[in-house]
């Protein structure tokens, strides 16, 4: 068994890479050659527990992310989303691998925003608002930049501190022109991606800031009490989701303005995986606003995996380890 940490795995998985992976799985998961049942979750002292079982036919490969998540993490040195993903070989059910799911899941949430940016946004944007100066603030200015020409950026963040790291960042890897604003509403007016990636409950991107054209991304709420976007925002946009069946079960973005009747079931236009194959329509005018909400799924951090696991292999990184599970002649 590999053993793989946090370093080897950010070192093995680049985020351009990472998107085209997340592009393939999207599409191979839109024709249904993945497997890959609702994650398991439940409560523990201020946070969760989540067991996200996956499998696909191509790679063939099957395994799960076991994770804690726990929000008060945030502000520490400690990430809030923190555990393991195993890899299993499917021809003996040896355990091939065990890695670092901080990193993989830091990386495949954002290269899955970048995938919906790609399909999604205007061609020519360049115009990017952050909401959140986390580690997936970060981590989606490498994904957007990655897909897109982007020259300026935005950034509102409750901590302001994090908000100027985040623009050095910017501004010393892309060049990018940055400012540090007070207020979602100067974030977000005329332009023309908008990613919130932050920890809050409550909406934190309103209906009315929004300007025709823009793309969002909505990533940092995954359970029912929480949501970053107002019901305004899901209402006016043209709606798509990683997963149909886990949208409509998980996140309060969705779940808020369903329940208020709002919208119904038939706001979702797609999953991104159907709009890359062509099963979905996309974007159909300029002035259309799209909304990408991003859950998550065991099948984005399985590929990931699985990629990771081939790169160490060939370049001899990783820690060994003799696990077991070679079957005694005595028995």
């Amino acid at each position: 068994m590999l053993i793989l940490n946090q370093k080897e795995v950010e070192q093995l998985l680049t985020m351009p890479k990472c998107i085209d992976i997340m592009r393939d799985t999207l599409s191979a998961l839109a024709r249904g050659e993945a497997t890959m049942p609702l994650r398991t979750v439940f409560g523990i002292p201020d946070g969760a527990f989540a067991v996200m079982p996956s499998a696909l036919a191509n790679p063939s490969c099957v395994g799960a992310k076991i994770i804690t998540v726990l929000p008060k993490n945030h502000g520490t040195r400690y990430d809030a989303h923190q555990g393991a993903v195993l890899l299993f070989d499917t021809e003996n059910g040896s355990l091939l691998a065990v890695m670092d799911a901080t990193s993989i899941t830091t990386i495949r949430t954002a290269a899955v925003s970048g995938v919906a940016t790609d399909a999604l946004a205007k061609k020519n944007a360049t115009s990017l608002a952050i909401l959140g100066a986390g580690v997936q603030g970060h981590s989606h200015l490498d994904a957007i930049c990655a897909v897109r020409p982007i020259k300026t950026l935005r950034i509102w963040s409750r901590n302001r501190a994090n908000g100027e790291t985040l623009a050095k960042v910017a501004r010393d890897k892309y060049e990018l022109d940055v400012t540090v604003v007070d207020s979602g509403r100067d974030a977000v007016q005329n332009v023309d991606v908008i990613c919130a990636t932050t920890s809050s409950t409550e909406p934190v991107l309103l209906g009315e800031w929004l300007t025709p054209g823009t793309h969002i991304n909505a990533v940092g709420a995954s359970q029912r009490h929480a949501r970053e976007v107002d019901s305004a925002v899901v209402v006016k946009s043209r709606l798509y989701v990683d997963r149909r069946e886990s949208a409509l079960k998980e996140p309060g973005d969705i779940l808020v303005p369903l329940n208020d009747g709002d919208i119904g079931p038939d706001h979702i236009v797609g999953e991104i995986g159907e709009l890359l194959i062509g099963r979905a329509p996309g974007r159909r005018d300029r002035e259309e606003i799209t909304l990408f909400k991003s859950l998550g799924l065991a099948v984005e951090d399985l590929a990931a995996a699985r990629h990771v696991y081939e790169r160490a292999v060939a370049a001899n990184v990783g820690t060994r380890v003799e696990l077991g599970g070679v079957r005694h002649a005595s028995r």
